[in-house]
């Protein structure tokens, strides 16, 4: 069971090594601007390898139940589903339902923990297999892999490394499983830390803070629901920043040439935007950007209003 793709390399690990009778993962949904229906990664890649594919609105209805029942499955894997299991769900394969996580357990359940560790501050995540129950992310701990959060890592990139640790730490919990050596730990509650959902809004960019806790909302939401601020009327994303020299009221464009790159104050310094994309655009340099373009210096980067 699971849905984007950070679940896909766990899904071909099961793939090479196991029988997969089924795979269970959201419906399709439009995308783009003709919204038009596109099948999730893990689906691409059942279908792809000729394996049945269920997509239910809700695995806990009575037709998502008697579904799963068909698979009769000696072990459930789940890994980005998007949904949870109700009690019924859990109880039908005999082995039980072993969910991978993308981050060090207790720390950061929720549905976006790999954005939340960058977002943190955390300087070490990982991956986490665990017995799946019917809380959120709250089964008892089988094995944990640490990986360290590079200066430069953003949301996205990040989940593409713990998707391949994942994959690696599900092989290697199987196989304990098969020998009879794999340990349950419960998870300490006084050590959990549940995370919000992402919004859009959490992208706004207040120049008032530090240049550090700036780069942390760039890179922990990057590429979605990603960073902007907004000059006069429009709104600029930011793909990636970093500090540098000067002072000024917060927000306030300091610098904005091809050459010396687009700098803003904030509130211990300055940031130079590098990477930026303005509406009808692509991300790009902020120095190509002004090579065709002008930005007054001066003018101060705000908040938007947007949801």
């Amino acid at each position: 069971m699971g849905t984007p793709d950070f679940a896909v390399p766990s899904l071909k690990a099961l793939i090479d090594t196991e029988n997969v009778v089924g795979v269970i993962c959201q419906p399709d949904r439009p995308k783009g601007r003709g919204y038009k229906m596109v099948a999730c990664p893990v689906k691409e890649v059942a279908v792809q390898s000729g394996i049945p594919v269920y997509q239910p609105e809700k695995i806990k209805s009575p037709e998502g139940l008697a579904r799963l029942k068909e698979f009769e499955p000696d072990l459930c894997v789940t890994a980005a589903f998007g949904q949870l299991l109700s009690k019924d769900n859990l109880a039908v394969p005999k082995l039980g339902t072993i969910n991978v996580h993308a981050s060090l357990l207790p720390r950061h359940r929720g549905s976006a923990p790999v954005h939340w560790s960058i977002l943190s501050g955390d300087q070490i995540t990982g991956v986490t297999t665990m017995m799946t129950d019917i809380g959120m992310d709250t089964g008892d701990i089988l094995l944990k892999r640490e990986v360290p959060i590079q200066p430069d890592d953003t949301a996205g990139t990040l989940t593409d490394l713990l998707a391949l640790e994942g994959a690696q730490l599900l092989l290697e919990t199987l196989a304990r499983l098969k020998a009879g050596t794999l340990v349950r730990i419960p998870q300490n509650p006084d050590e959990a830390t549940t995370e919000s959902k992402l919004t859009r809004n959490m992208g706004n960019m207040n120049f008032s803070r530090a240049a550090s806790e700036l780069d942390l909302q760039v890179r922990g939401l990057a590429p979605w629901p990603g960073a902007f601020a907004v000059l006069d009327d429009m709104v600029i994303k930011v793909g990636r920043i970093q500090r540098t020299e000067g002072s000024g009221v917060p927000g306030q464009i300091l610098t904005a040439d091809a050459v010396n790159g687009l700098i803003a104050a904030c509130g211990d310094g300055a940031v130079e935007l590098c990477d930026i994309q303005v509406p009808g655009s692509r991300m790009m340099s902020a120095k190509e950007y002004l090579r065709g373009h002008r930005i007054e210096i001066g003018k101060v980067l705000g908040n938007s209003n947007a949801e």
